[in-house]
């Protein structure tokens, strides 16, 4: 089939490689020339695991090409993929220009029909304004071309994007017309060979099933914050807790893991926009996402709060060796990441931060930029030098197993605060630490 994908973001790139992975006809557009450059030299402008590689391959196998030329994209695929971003306004409520104007150059430019595709997340009803925004190109042009708008949300983890696309637990479609949904059967036939996973809604409910998703997980997320707030304060283990609610079958044990907040692209804005949406489109207060927002918002200063009752309000003169950046394992993504409010909570204290990350450094580097008391390492060991304490915020695997004689020799004082409970209290204490995890 030939398929367009318009913005060559997380979702765009990943949709459109693993669309050309099972054998499709698919061009990729974005309008930024530098993005489309580094893609047809072989790079790739995110980190994401098995996707450069999977780019690579289609890309000299013919099956997948960039453009910035969008009537060469517009007449390329019967199946138009907007993928761009929908940037969180200033009040919470997603931005929908690019979605708008991806909608908007379709319109004023297809010939023949297509079904054009909302991957993006975007709010409740934007099918709806997709749908007039071409309808009204049209009319300008004074032509009848047939077209239909489906919503087809995307779930995809950060750092098990590809996986997740080539394996999905379930697609969803939202669609009333009977043409769209076939070729949307059919272009996803590739994915579901072991069992149907394809899901048809109308529009609006596979609109909001994308963020009532988000916001259940972002929910679990802050509630198992809170307990472990409150296990610490009552003497309790969280780990326990977590072992014993989640081997009830009705919770399981998805997204129980206490820490320091949530972040990234999804979460963050998806829990603020589907706020946003209710009070605006439904005059609708929902309280629980509102107590989640907070929630996360207090959780992500968790470790400075523990670092200065631990060591003092004024922490001038300190030094932190800082592991993790990123605001998950697998990515490069620093939006919304919670080292970003350590970091704010460490120098704002007069602090002096050495930071690690396996992949998230340059990335850091540019978001960090022209704050002072900020350095890098290149390794994990060498970000220890001279630090008062280890403050780990991000989960990497190469944390789980370090050299803990290392640690205590480098450091001022045997001093460890884990934002993601990555070691057994007993055994770190028992080598001599001082060890500040979390609800333990």
């Amino acid at each position: 089939m030939k398929v367009t994908v318009v913005g060559t973001g997380y979702v765009g790139l990943v949709s459109g490689a693993c669309l050309s992975e099972v054998g499709n006809d698919v061009l990729c557009l974005d309008l930024n020339p530098d993005k489309i450059r580094i893609l047809e030299e072989g790079g790739i402008p995110i980190y994401e695991p098995g996707l450069q590689e999977m780019v690579r391959r289609n890309v000299q196998a013919g099956r997948l090409r960039f453009t910035t030329d969008i009537d060469r994209a517009v007449h390329h695929g019967t199946i138009q993929f907007i993928a761009v971003g929908t940037p969180p306004d200033e009040d919470g409520s997603a931005d929908m220009r690019y979605v708008l104007a991806a909608a908007r150059n379709i319109g004023q430019r297809m010939t023949d029909y297509k079904v054009v595709v909302d991957k993006s997340t975007v709010p409740v009803g934007t099918a709806d304004r997709v749908n007039e925004a071409i309808g009204e190109e049209l009319r300008k042009r004074g032509v009848q071309t047939p077209y239909s708008v489906v919503s087809n949300p995307e779930f995809l983890k950060e750092g098990a994007a590809v996986d997740d696309f080539m394996r999905p637990d379930r697609i969803i479609v939202g669609a009333s017309d009977e043409q769209a949904i076939h070729l949307m059967r059919a272009l996803y036939s590739p994915f579901q060979r072991n069992h149907e996973r394809l899901i048809v809604t109308d529009v609006r409910s596979a609109e909001l099933t994308k963020y009532a998703a988000n916001a259940m997980l972002a929910t679990r997320i802050s509630f198992m914050n809170e307990l472990a707030n409150l296990a610490e304060k009552l003497g309790a283990d969280i780990e326990m807790v977590r072992q014993g609610i989640g081997s009830d079958p009705r919770i399981g044990y998805h997204f129980l893991y206490p820490g320091c907040g949530y972040g990234g692209s999804c979460f963050p804005k998806d829990v603020k926009a589907l706020i946003k949406t209710a009070a605006d489109e439904a005059d609708i207060d929902l309280q629980v996402l509102t107590a989640v927002e907070a929630a996360n918002d207090a959780q992500k200063h968790v470790l400075g709060r523990k670092i200065q009752s631990r060591l003092g309000q004024d922490l001038k003169g300190r030094h932190f060796a800082v592991w993790g950046l990123a605001f998950k394992p697998n990515t490069d993504d620093m939006r919304e990441a919670p080292s970003l409010a350590l970091l704010d909570d460490l120098l704002g204290a007069g602090a002096t931060v050495t930071a690690y990350d396996p992949v998230a450094m340059h990335e850091a580097q540019r978001v960090v930029a022209g704050r002072d008391g900020v350095s890098y390492a290149k390794t994990p060991n060498e970000a220890l030098e001279g630090a008062d304490a280890l403050v780990i915020v991000t989960e990497w695997k190469e944390f789980r197993s370090p050299d803990f004689d290392l640690i205590k020799a480098k450091l001022k004082q045997p001093l460890i605060v884990d934002g993601r409970n990555l070691y057994d209290p007993a055994f770190v204490r028992g080598q001599g630490f001082e060890y500040l995890p979390i609800g333990r």
